[in-house]
């Protein structure tokens, strides 16, 4: 069964660019109960792996562009070991429910950006016209984009769309390359800083790897032939959906603690 999730979520990522810690990191919580701490350290080794066989295809497509890759990387390499660093220490010690509550507030923008751009695609540049590159301000963005890709295994993706699409003239195919390369470098130093004392299930990494390298490699080639576009939207809506019972959990689980503290008090009293 491990097996067979690891592949489908390759499939879809592949097919409709959807990134694949926003998708693992859920189905990992909620249909298999992985606790959360496991899970996002356990879904951005295997976003890792997917992006190790989907990026090639990418570079060989000429779909990335380096210089902009460089000024991304800059800042999402310090960002995603921030991020990183500041899970270990919340789930070690801090409340789980605002690992919930920040897990469920990436998807719900994640899935929101993907179903917004749906209804409103982005304007094509007018023939010669192109956006000006602001190194800088891309260097500065992928900083906290790195930051919650480390904290939570998800978001890369739509935020590092919405950054390429504002700052610079990409094409549509060059950001999907270069943001999935970018992802690729943030998700292994991710996975190289949560291996360190990280808590992983690495029976449940290996099952999913291996389904994820055939997958990877199926709907990369599927891909071009396939439309995606409806598809991505029901995906979407479904992990809108996931968020918004991943704040659920956070708020009960914030209420719970409340109540127990309220109760500690009047004991104490």
């Amino acid at each position: 069964m491990d097996v067979l999730i690891g592949f489908g979520i390759a499939v879809v990522i592949a097919l409709t660019g959807v990134g694949a810690g926003v998708i693992t990191a859920p189905l990992l919580i909620l249909f298999m109960h992985v606790p959360i701490e496991i899970a996002v350290s356990t879904a951005l080794a295997y976003s890792a792996v997917v992006k190790l066989i989907i990026v090639p295809v990418q570079i060989w497509r000429r779909q990335v562009v380096y210089r902009v890759l460089g000024y991304m990387l800059l800042g999402g390499l310090p960002g995603v070991i921030i991020g990183s660093l500041l899970f270990k220490h919340v789930a070690q010690h801090g409340p789980r429910s605002i690992l919930f509550a920040f897990l469920g507030a990436i998807i719900i923008f994640s899935a929101g950006w993907h179903i917004y751009r749906h209804f409103f695609p982005a304007p094509a540049l007018a023939s010669g016209q192109q956006r000006k590159e602001r190194p800088k301000w891309i260097t500065a963005i992928m900083l906290p984009i790195g930051a919650e890709v480390g904290f939570s295994s998800s978001g890369a993706g739509a935020l590092g769309t919405v950054a390429l699409l504002s700052l610079t003239s990409l094409t549509a195919s060059q950001v999907v390359g270069t943001d999935l390369t970018f992802g690729l470098g943030i998700a292994m130093t991710g996975t190289a800083v949560h291996a360190v004392g990280g808590a992983y299930d690495v029976a449940l990494l290996w099952k999913l790897a291996l389904g994820g390298v055939l997958g990877g490699i199926l709907g990369s080639t599927a891909a071009p032939r396939i439309p995606n576009r409806h598809l991505r939207l029901a995906l979407s809506l479904w992990l809108f959906a996931i968020g918004v019972e991943f704040c659920y959990q956070a708020m009960h689980g914030a209420a719970r603690l409340a109540a127990l503290g309220s109760l500690s008090t009047s004991l104490l009293r």
